[in-house]
């Protein structure tokens, strides 16, 4: 079974980009995140063309902000919208969509960004790991969280940690809620797969940061020892960040007991620029 992960940062601008990459890559499984729909239209634009695939559809969505969905050709079962318990900013965000996809309770999550340390935002995003690593403590033993969790796990997954001092996405707090939501028993599969390897899956799109290679990787596929066990390939897929009208974020991949395209590494292709020297270059956004 192949799981696959994508911020997609609109699905209807990223339409005539997800249909080719699911004919390309043929993925099981999917996992959207900012899809930027509410449920009906997400039905309109997508249920025609997804059926024709094969893929059965559960969105939870909300028009302009957030929204994910997951798309399943291998099963979709006991389909749960949002985070029970989870607070909201003020109402309850549609950021999560669980189901049980091949025997695999699978999440599709799309963390709160956190927006400035300290701020009401930031606090709202730690309580909303929380509520969510509640709800997956509960659920069965063969699980999958993926999505964009909006935090880099350790300093290695920032091109640069001097740059985004202050920042959020990086800070003790944030990183700490994700080691507890981790010590469920989930593994960071393509770390764990790339232990030394530079890998992001994320970059702005602003100054050029994607050709320069300088990105942060902040979509994680979290799983449970059974089905780690069963990993056979976890890569982030490169490609689908390049060319006209792309997300800022690539797909991440992870292939469950047989790899179609082999173990072809974290990347593909390999990274188009060097490490930088640290605290060489700024965050576009900061001043």
């Amino acid at each position: 079974m192949r799981v696959a992960t994508w911020n997609v940062n609109s699905v209807k601008q990223r339409l005539p980009r997800l249909l080719p990459w699911l004919d390309q890559r043929r993925p099981d499984v999917v996992c959207l995140q900012e899809t930027k729909l509410a449920d009906a239209p997400f039905a309109e634009l997508l249920g025609a063309e997804l059926a024709e695939r094969g893929y059965a559809a559960a969105a939870h969505g909300e028009a302009r902000w957030n929204g994910v969905a997951i798309l399943s050709r291998a099963g979709l079962e006991d389909v749960v919208t949002g985070v029970a318990g989870a607070p909201g900013f003020p109402h309850q965000e549609a950021r999560a969509v669980a189901a049980t996809c091949g025997g695999v309770r699978v999440h599709s999550v799309y963390v709160p960004n956190g927006r400035t340390p300290d701020s009401d935002h930031y606090h709202y995003k730690l309580a909303w790991l929380a509520a969510l690593r509640e709800v997956v403590k509960a659920g069965p033993g063969d699980a999958m969280v993926c999505g964009d969790v909006n935090i880099a796990p350790e300093d290695a997954d920032v091109f640069d940690p001097e740059a985004y001092a202050g920042q959020t996405h990086v800070t003790g707090p944030e990183r700490a809620a994700l080691a507890e939501l981790r010590a469920l028993g989930l593994h960071d599969v393509v770390r764990e797969r790339w232990p030394d390897q530079r890998v992001f899956t994320y970059w702005d799109y602003r100054a050029g940061m994607f050709h320069k290679d300088l990105g942060m990787r902040i979509d994680l596929v979290l799983a449970s020892s059974p089905v780690t066990e069963r990993v056979r390939a976890a890569w982030v897929d490169r490609q689908a960040r390049k060319g006209t009208g792309p997300s800022d974020h690539a797909p991440v991949i992870v292939d469950l007991d047989e790899a179609p395209d082999g173990d072809i590494g974290p990347m593909v292709p390999p990274p188009s620029a060097p490490a930088v020297k640290k605290g060489s270059v700024k965050l576009p956004q900061a001043p």
